[in-house]
């Protein structure tokens, strides 16, 4: 029997999006929509950006690039849902990049 192979996590830093103005206060007010833990994402705050970590069971086959590109929506659709339930948000403010 072959033993399981655990895959690093992906992580990611969201900040405000260059193409827009949000207040000075949108990351601080995504956050507490986000919470510490969302949809097996993991968010902390940290300077100013939140870093998010992804953990997802993916093939020991996908490449590093293909799970960051996956982790990457993942994180954009959390982003994006924590926004549409929350008035005084706009997931266009935030922009997520590797944080690797």
């Amino acid at each position: 029997m072959r033993a399981a192979v655990s895959l690093p996590p992906v992580r990611f830093k969201i900040t405000r999006h260059s193409g827009y103005r949000p207040p000075d206060e949108a990351l601080d007010l995504l956050l507490t929509q986000l919470g510490s833990q969302r949809e097996g994402v993991t968010f902390a705050k940290v300077g100013a950006e939140i870093w998010a970590t992804f953990e997802a069971d993916a093939p020991v086959s996908m490449t590093r690039d293909e799970r960051a590109d996956s982790g990457r929506r993942a994180v954009l659709s959390v982003v994006r849902a924590a926004c549409d339930g929350a008035p005084g948000l706009n997931s266009d403010w935030f922009a997520v990049s590797s944080g690797s």
